[in-house]
């Protein structure tokens, strides 16, 4: 394929592109109006399946399959981090050495630390009635955890992030929000409808139908996944060093 061909097709697909954006952005409403066609009934939709939190039905009930495209591009994006920051032939590991703390530093991390990661999972645990969800409370949960590299030592980190356990633990909670959409199917409807469970009491934690469940697969994902893409950047910057001692 010549310079040419490749332009032509790039042409073609920008002027189809083009087009679609066009006829998109012709149906939406005027700026700064109250009509909002999606809005109202993303909303309707929330309030009939219990779920408190509107933008928490849009991304675990209306549009959970979207999210499960976010969520595997994430695992894909972490998973080709760890072959790429692999160990290398050339390389060794050299042991971190125990590094001072200034007092007031190890203090503060210490007592905020297990605040952070409480806050993390309650993130998480309420993300269908009030705002936040798998998405941000796992990225709280998950650095939160590394307050005890700041606060101790490299070796203190590594005691609490065994990298097995959350490398499972990521692939567990993709392959739960997959068996959660399949499960539907099974019972005869569409893959990721919110029909599988009763919705609940509105406003409660056992509101919301599946709505919990694929947050909470999320929210798993998300902390394993950041823990492990941290981990492979720290080995990096503390322990891997090439044979040379660099």
């Amino acid at each position: 394929m010549n310079r040419r061909v490749r332009l032509c097709l790039v042409a073609l697909g920008g002027t189809g592109l083009a087009a679609l954006f066009t006829a998109a952005f012709l149906r939406l409403p005027a700026f700064g109006g109250d009509r909002h066609p999606y809005g109202d009934r993303a909303v309707r939709a929330a309030l009939h399946r219990h779920t408190a939190n509107t933008i928490a039905s849009v991304n675990f009930d209306l549009r959970a399959f979207d999210t499960l495209g976010e969520t595997s591009i994430l695992f894909a994006s972490v998973l080709g981090c760890v072959v790429l920051l692999r160990q290398a032939r050339d390389e060794h590991r050299a042991r971190p050495e125990p590094a001072d703390v200034a007092p007031p530093v190890r203090r503060y991390a210490l007592l905020v630390l297990p605040v952070a990661v409480l806050t993390g999972l309650y993130v998480v645990a309420h993300g269908q009635l009030s705002p936040g969800g798998g998405f941000q409370g796992g990225v709280v949960a998950a650095t939160a955890l590394h307050l005890l590299y700041l606060g101790v030592d490299y070796r203190a980190l590594e005691r609490v992030r065994p990298l097995g356990a959350y490398e499972a633990g990521d692939a567990l909670a993709v392959s739960a929000y997959v068996v959660t959409g399949l499960a539907a199917v099974l019972a005869g409807t569409a893959f990721l409808a919110n029909t599988l469970l009763p919705y609940g009491t509105f406003n409660t934690l056992s509101s919301g139908g599946t709505v919990p469940l694929l947050n909470a697969a999320v929210g798993m994902e998300v902390a394993c996944a950041v823990v492990v893409l941290l981990a492979r950047f720290l080995d990096q910057a503390v322990e891997i060093e090439e044979d040379g001692g660099k």
